[in-house]
């Protein structure tokens, strides 16, 4: 008998389209001549054994280069590099080569993730002398974080700004950027968790990062976009040459050896996402899937939503987070245990929570099925029945 399948909802390192496994399996056993697992004849060798100075591997990075601009809009007037360390070194390195002495560095504190990246803007100027400021300009902590908070109407002088950082899409509470904020400042965006998922308007980022473990590949690899003319901009004395925008983007985004790996899978990952229709393509498909689930949640007497109906605006598409709020005090910890075991039983899996929050979070990113969505709220919807 086949085993049963199983949807996978984790929030990251995610699913994957079954192609790109397919094809990224074949490179490992050996690299096309092409620098794919087709098409030319295979070179006899595997990818993890080239070297990333290697033609072979030049045509694997400069063809995930060409991507990014193509399929996710990321215009030509920024330079794109393909890093290592997660968006949690893109927290440090944007101060560390942007926030010039005496200039502010803006935030917007939307969860978990934007919370990190503002204590790094605080220890590089603490730690490097540097004497920037370190504002949050809008915050949704004190409702605990169910909406995008608005920007203040008044906003700091450009001049004294450094930059404005927003953190798209928030994993952990389930809430998403409808759009980019349309400022008059440089703005820095982490798009780690919903890049690639809609058109999104990339082209406003001054500064652009996303770590690759959520709709572009596997962890290991960071995907950084920046104005070419911000590489120009003298960076503070201190900062390492590993940590500098300019030290990468002079090599080529070669300054050190890559994550040859995880840059094949995300050259895939895009290969795939354009043949599936683009962003375009994506964003119908994906606001399907998040309108099943919040359908659910909405018409329920027995899980709540985290982001309320009131805040739909500000509701992801890529992490929808709920709690099994029917139940009694006493026992919602009870039957929210009793909900996830039979979640995973069922073959729904990734179903907890953050553990900073608990209760449940579905991650449906771009190569989730439609499939797994309607087969969870098939189950929910019962599960509510025997409740």
């Amino acid at each position: 008998m086949a085993a049963q399948r199983i949807f996978n909802f984790s929030a990251g390192p995610a699913i994957l389209p079954p192609e790109v496994f397919e094809r990224a399996a074949a490179a490992v056993r050996e690299l096309g001549g092409d620098g794919h697992a087709k098409g030319a004849p295979g070179i006899g060798l595997s990818l993890l054994e080239i070297s990333h100075r290697s033609q072979d591997f030049g045509m694997i990075h400069d063809r995930a280069v060409e991507l990014v601009h193509e399929v996710l809009g990321v215009p030509k007037t920024h330079q794109v590099l393909l890093l290592q360390g997660g968006a949690t070194q893109q927290f440090a390195m944007v101060p560390m080569n942007f926030a010039a002495p005496g200039s502010t560095t803006a935030y917007v504190d939307t969860g978990a993730w934007s919370t990190k990246a503002i204590k790094e803007s605080q220890a590089v100027a603490a730690g490097g002398g540097r004497g920037h400021e370190t504002a949050v300009l809008a915050s949704s902590k004190d409702t605990g974080y169910d909406h995008i908070p608005a920007l203040p109407e008044h906003l700091p002088a450009k001049a004294a700004t450094a930059y404005l950082h927003v953190t798209s899409n928030n994993t952990i509470f389930g809430t998403e950027y409808e759009a980019m904020p349309a400022v008059d400042l440089p703005l820095v965006v982490d798009a780690s968790s919903n890049i690639g998922s809609r058109p999104m308007g990339l082209e406003r980022a001054t500064i652009g990062y996303a770590g690759a473990q959520k709709n572009l590949g596997p962890s290991g690899v960071t995907l950084v976009w920046l104005e070419r003319s911000w590489l120009e901009r003298e960076v503070p004395a201190g900062v390492p040459n590993i940590l500098r925008y300019a030290s990468h983007a002079a090599k080529g985004g070669l300054l050190n050896t890559p994550n040859t790996f995880g840059v094949l899978v995300l050259g895939l990952v895009l290969e795939w996402l354009r043949d599936k229709g683009g962003v375009a393509g994506m964003a119908e498909r994906n606001q399907a899937k998040a309108d099943a689930l919040y359908t659910v949640l909405d018409n329920s007497d027995l899980f709540a939503p985290h982001v309320p109906k009131a805040h739909a605006s500000s509701r992801s598409r890529m992490n929808v987070t709920w709690t099994l709020g029917g139940a009694a005090e006493d026992g919602r910890e009870a039957l929210t245990k009793r909900f996830l075991a039979e979640a995973g039983a069922a073959g729904f899996s990734g179903i907890k929570g953050h553990r900073s929050v608990g209760g449940c979070r579905a991650s449906i990113y771009n190569a989730f099925p439609l499939e797994g969505v309607t087969a969870l709220c098939e189950f929910m919807t019962e599960f509510e029945r025997r409740a």
